[in-house]
């Protein structure tokens, strides 16, 4: 029995969201476990308050809870997103135009990450989710 069209693109889409949502739910993790100091620090340093560190869990708890539910899940994506473009501007800016020794960006793990939320943004969740927004 062939797969309809309809179908295939659902379970892409809900491939997209469990590797996303796992992935940066591991970093939300780790933020758990160790704190989140550091981005205090990186955030005081360009202005804001310390309290805007605590963004991050939205962007790596919230965010995957979210697209690994289905519920909601262009918002957990934009929370992602948005956390991302923070990560990069914050911690890898100095790598923003690096290569690698083989040729590869330095920023493409964060290119992933950045781009797959933007496309689950756009695409939504599809239809293997708990509601289709």
């Amino acid at each position: 029995m062939a797969m309809n069209l309809g179908t295939a693109d659902d379970l892409g889409k809900l491939i997209l969201r469990l590797t996303l949502g796992i992935l940066i739910l591991f970093h939300g993790i780790g933020k758990i476990t160790h704190g989140i100091s550091g981005i205090e620090g990186m955030v005081q340093g360009i202005g804001l308050p310390p309290s805007a560190a605590y963004g991050v869990y939205l962007g790596e708890i919230g965010g995957p809870l979210l697209l690994l539910l289905g519920w909601y899940a262009r918002i957990g994506a934009g929370l992602i997103a948005i956390n991302m473009l923070f990560a990069i501007f914050l911690a890898h800016r100095p790598e923003l135009l690096n290569l690698t020794p083989q040729g590869g960006w330095a920023l493409e793990l964060q290119g992933m990450f950045l781009f797959t939320a933007l496309a689950l943004v756009l695409t939504g969740p599809g239809r293997f989710s708990l509601n289709n927004r």
